[in-house]
């Protein structure tokens, strides 16, 4: 049974004491200070009210930003725990994340599902998906027509520009998109992989996506 590994919160819980303890310490020391200064004041000059007042609210100030800062780790550590149970779900799903990289597996029915993807930041008149194999020679170049700005997920078939299956192995994908005028659109390729894991890590949630790498949740594109 796959599991999330968390070991964020004991670092929060150990920080949230530690900032408990050098609250209670400050005010200590602050009202030590405060008696001391009043005891030991000049009596022909003595404090007003309004110098009380001052240092008073100072503290009550530190204090408050202090219990803040404790309300923000522990909404954030909610958070955390909220988005490591959702991403729990995301185990045995195929995602999008960025990358060029495809493998063609050796059957048939491997060859049909070699999927990848394009993101397109804006709408393209064309959009020519090239693939590569790892001489960096283009094997086959597959012309995706006018898109409209999106995440599109696409498959290849394993298969040369003359219908000629090619070997198995690794190959990389590349695509150019250009508006009517030919200027270029910001695009890019995108590689699958199936979450085998999830963990959590001072980086945050990433994910185990086997050949592919490790990812974070943030690089997800589309989920298949």
């Amino acid at each position: 049974m796959t599991a999330i590994t968390n070991s964020g919160g004991l670092v929060r819980h150990a920080s949230s004491a530690s900032s408990s303890s050098l609250i209670k310490e400050t005010e200590n020391r602050f009202l030590t200070l405060l008696v001391t200064q009043m005891r030991n004041q000049d009596p022909l000059n003595p404090m007003d009210n309004a110098q009380v007042t001052s240092q008073m609210a100072q503290l009550s100030t530190v204090t408050g930003i202090n219990q803040l800062n404790q309300t923000l780790l522990a909404l954030s550590g909610q958070m955390d725990l909220s988005q490591s149970m959702q991403a729990a779900n995301l185990i045995g799903k195929q995602v999008l994340v960025p990358g060029s990289r495809v493998a063609l597996g050796g059957e048939e029915q491997a060859r049909e599902a070699t999927p990848f993807g394009v993101d397109l930041i804006s709408p393209a008149a064309s959009v020519i998906v090239t693939v590569l194999n790892s001489a960096g020679t283009p094997v086959r170049a597959i012309d995706m027509g006018t898109l409209d700005a999106g995440v599109y997920s696409l498959g290849w078939d394993g298969s040369g520009d003359d219908g000629t299956p090619l070997d198995s192995g690794a190959y990389r994908i590349e695509v150019t998109a250009t508006h009517e005028d030919g200027s270029r659109v910001p695009a890019q390729v995108l590689t699958s992989g199936t979450v085998s894991s999830v963990a959590y890590s001072s980086a945050g949630l990433q994910m185990e996506l086997g050949l592919a790498g490790n990812y974070s949740l943030r690089d997800i594109r589309k989920i298949l």
